[in-house]
């Protein structure tokens, strides 16, 4: 959907030098996501997303949408099918909330049915009473609910791509999270193409499927958030992505993901065969599934050490497990409040993926694997 292709951005100061603001950045966004720019102040984020709907011009270089060069798009065209939203939310004072919101609708020559409509639905999606807030003025709003304003105007035309420029930084902490979360949900429903400048990397891995971090006004790295945390590139990554980079993956690795697949036993297991199979893989316990796998329970030690026969009667039934689309976060939450070193993880139907155990989990975190990554040679 967006690609930079070699973008660069040079100003010339009062003294006749030259300043490298954004220096031959080269990227690509893939439709319907959402990729963040990071880096400290002055590192050329916001300089770069200003240049891809022409609010600031290319010293050289291309932006490219869906593979059509923008230079040869007027500008307010251009502008006018990219949403854009800035942390002070922009909304006009005079203006009611409808007005603010259907601005763009209207200048492309929506009907007042069509941009009631819209406006109503987009209220709907971030928590808003349409019949309360609509006729109201910026002033009379909270900061948290100018700010769902600002980011509900730049869709209010459907564009389908977004700039945002650290949208969220300038709201208290409480209504940030409510926020972030409210877009979220709202971007995967709409499936826009993202490009947002922030400087918080929990917001960061939170929200975006790529992140790029910038230095100096150069792309130092451009990666998924897990590999981001799993492989920095260099210590100024590093450094930036903070000392407890390892914790922050626990919420983007599923419990899929991390688990492993020790031997398990049908329910029609002896006593003795199932003792044996704890013994081989040195475990404290058995799982047992039926012949469509789905897990029925599990045996310990205990349970059959000593005892002859069949071991169907003993089989435990799990009390607890981790869904695959869990995040290890949840999951490791799960283990400590039960006081439990292992848990299944078992899907929708029923199914036995594996298992996660606190050791499992502390491999894959140290092992360099990440999201969709094998292990680097």
């Amino acid at each position: 959907m967006i690609e930079l292709d070699q973008l660069s951005k040079t100003y010339t100061q009062k003294d006749g030098t030259q300043v490298k603001a954004v220096d031959t950045v080269s990227l690509k966004v893939a439709e319907g996501e959402i990729c963040v720019f990071l880096g400290p102040s002055g590192c050329g984020k916001t300089t770069t997303l200003k240049m891809i709907n022409r609010l600031i011009r290319p010293t050289s270089g291309r932006v490219l949408l869906n593979g059509e060069d923008t230079t040869g798009i007027d500008e307010v065209s251009l502008r006018r099918h990219i949403g854009y939203v800035i942390q002070q939310t922009g909304l006009f004072p005079n203006m009611t909330i409808e007005e603010n919101i259907t601005i763009v609708p209207r200048l492309l020559g929506w009907d007042n049915k069509r941009c009631r409509e819209r406006a109503a639905e987009l209220m709907a999606m971030v928590a808003l009473d349409p019949a309360k807030f609509l006729k109201r003025y910026p002033r009379e709003l909270s900061g948290g609910q100018q700010q769902r304003i600002g980011v509900i105007r730049a869709l209010a035309a459907d564009a389908p791509v977004l700039l945002m420029d650290e949208p969220f930084g300038a709201v208290d902490p409480i209504n940030r999270e409510a926020i972030q979360n409210e877009f979220f949900q709202m971007q995967r429903q709409l499936k826009k193409t993202v490009i947002m400048v922030s400087h918080d990397i929990d917001e960061a891995i939170k929200l975006g499927d790529q992140v790029a971090i910038f230095r100096a006004g150069k792309l130092v790295q451009f990666d998924h958030p897990d590999a981001l945390l799993a492989r920095p590139k260099d210590e100024f990554v590093g450094a930036f992505v903070g000392q407890d980079h390892t914790l922050k993956r626990l919420l983007l690795v599923r419990a899929g993901e991390a688990a492993t697949t020790p031997p398990t036993a049908r329910p029609d297991v002896s006593c003795d065969q199932a003792l044996s199979l704890m013994d081989n893989e040195d475990s404290r316990y058995l799982t047992i599934t039926d012949t469509d796998n789905r897990a029925v329970g599990y045996l310990t030690r205990r349970d059959v050490r000593g005892a002859a026969g069949g071991a169907e009667a003993k089989v435990r039934p799990f009390t607890m497990n981790a869904a695959p689309d869990e995040n290890l976060r949840v999951v490791l939450s799960k283990m400590y409040k039960h006081s439990t070193s292992w848990m299944p993880v078992i899907d929708n139907d029923g199914s036995y993926v594996g298992e996660v155990t606190q050791d499992s989990i502390a491999s894959y975190l140290s092992s360099g694997r990440s999201r969709g990554m094998a292990l680097p040679a």
